[in-house]
Formats: structure tokens, C-alpha cells, sequence
């Protein structure tokens, strides 16, 4: 098809979530288990930046997961995020993904170390190249919650075309 026979478009998603009180819970970013730092709160494993995918792709397809699907899931001892993304990856009824992008706002821990394995992650969860899944972080420099260590905060805009 010529790109005049398809029909490009975007979605944002974002989610948000504050520190765990149990130190000792895992914090997942992406995909990623980063080691040594504590957890959000949620009633998944609350990985911010697959929930803020998740928000996008059901703003692709219009099909709502996190809520009603996500929650049920959880209901049922579904709990990782990666199953979630998994899920709203189906409503995509011949929408082509094409590019991912993703900020994050924390003031910890430091992302820019974790960056790397969290584009792999991500890549391999969607299908998508390396070079089509971006990130980038921001202490947000102490003026919000999120930059004031309460909580992590993430957006991701995503790209993508269906036939025309």
C-alpha cells in the first residue's frame, strides 16, 4: 500500500503512581525489575510505564483495559503488567503500531542506567524495533510530587497507521 492508503495517527496515554510503604516491594519499570530501589502501590505490580502504553493503546483502539479488564485480571492473580499490555495489544484490530515514546518523571531512582534493558523490554512485548521505542526521564527538578520522590510519574505517545 501507498502511504496515501493509510491513515496515520496518535494516542497519549499516562498513569501515575506513589511509593510503596513496604520497602520491600519490587519496583518494575518497563518491563524491568530495578534492582535495590522500592515499589509503587497498585494493585498489580504497578509498572508505570506499561500502564502509560496500555493507556495509549486502548486510546489507539478505543478499548478501555486498565479498569474493567485490568482490574478483573487482577481478581484473578494476573498481576503483571506485561499481561496487560499483552491484552490491549489485541484490540489493536489492524492498527499497525509504528513508534513508541515514553518520559518519565521521578526524582528516584536514576533511570538513565535502566533506560537501555526498559526500550529491550518493551521492544520485545510489543514487536516492535528497538529503534522504534524511546525513552527519556526527568528529575522534574523538586517543583511536583513526582520529582519530589512521592511517586513515579510516565507518558507514552504512540504512533500508528491503519489502512485507509
Amino acid at each position: 500500500m501507498s502511504k496515501a492508503e493509510y491513515v496515520y495517527f496518535q494516542a497519549l496515554g499516562q498513569d501515575s503512581h506513589r511509593f510503596a510503604a513496604d520497602p520491600l516491594q519490587p519496583l518494575m519499570l518497563g518491563g524491568v525489575l530495578i534492582e535495590g530501589e522500592t515499589g509503587l502501590e497498585g494493585n498489580s505490580d504497578a509498572d508505570v510505564l506499561l500502564h502509560s502504553l496500555v493507556n495509549a493503546i486502548s486510546g489507539l483502539s478505543t478499548v478501555i483495559i486498565l479498569g474493567p479488564v485490568a482490574d478483573e485480571m487482577c481478581r484473578n492473580g494476573i498481576t503483571d503488567s506485561k499481561a496487560y499490555v499483552a491484552k490491549a495489544l489485541e484490540t489493536l484490530d489492524g492498527i499497525e503500531l509504528l513508534h513508541l515514546s515514553f518520559t518519565v518523571e521521578a526524582g528516584k531512582p536514576k533511570l538513565l542506567p535502566h533506560i537501555p534493558a526498559m526500550r529491550q523490554a518493551i521492544a520485545d512485548l510489543t514487536g516492535l524495533s528497538l529503534l522504534a521505542v524511546s525513552i527519556t526521564a526527568t528529575s522534574g527538578e523538586g517543583l511536583t510530587a513526582f520529582s519530589c520522590g512521592e511517586g513515579i510519574q510516565a507518558f507514552c505517545l504512540a504512533s500508528a497507521r491503519r489502512p485507509a
